[in-house]
């Protein structure tokens, strides 16, 4: 017998790494030192950040690796559907929405990948300015330039089975100021 409410086998490894993400997303020394605001659109913008990190670092292994990378951002799909049903957003709209979120995420991710991979430091600070400082400038934000290029090599030095199973050594954002 099928049992359709049965989870998937790696569904408690990527609950862990999206877990991760979001954990990482919301350590306070972002909004209390880097001058993230402390709202629903930076929490969601720090969160599209690392997972943009991770899904980078997870595009580049075997076919279980990205496979890992699809269901975690699949994973946070459904964290932010989730949440736009919770506040009360229409079934009408929800699609529309998610629509929006998603290219919200492949915008940023080929900002951010894009800079990074080139060594383009202003262009990752342009990115970071437009999107999670909202053309403010920050005093935190040459931090959380420093800080992005860190978790990008971090993330570049582990073992990408490793970051598949739900394990992620980030780099101390403290440290970045």
């Amino acid at each position: 017998m099928l049992n359709v409410f049965r989870r998937k086998p790696q569904a408690a490894t990527i609950d862990a790494l999206y877990g991760a993400i979001v954990a990482r997303a919301r350590t306070p020394v972002f909004y209390l030192s880097h001058g993230v605001a402390d709202t629903v659109n930076g929490r969601l913008d720090l969160i599209m950040l690392h997972l943009a990190l991770v899904f980078e670092r997870l595009s580049q292994g075997d076919a279980a690796a990205r496979t890992v990378g699809q269901a975690v951002f699949d994973r946070f799909l459904q964290d932010m559907d989730d949440h736009l049903r919770e506040e009360g957003v229409s079934d009408l709209k929800v699609p529309k929405d998610m629509k929006r979120v998603g290219a919200a995420f492949f915008g940023r991710h080929r900002a951010y990948i894009s800079a990074l991979k080139t060594g383009d430091r202003e262009g990752l600070r342009g990115a970071l300015r437009r999107n999670v400082f909202l053309d403010q400038d920050a005093a935190g934000l040459d931090g959380m330039v420093a800080y992005v290029e860190a978790a990008a090599q971090a993330l570049q030095q582990q073992d990408i089975a490793g970051i598949a199973a739900g394990r992620i050594d980030w780099p101390d954002p403290a440290g970045r100021m």
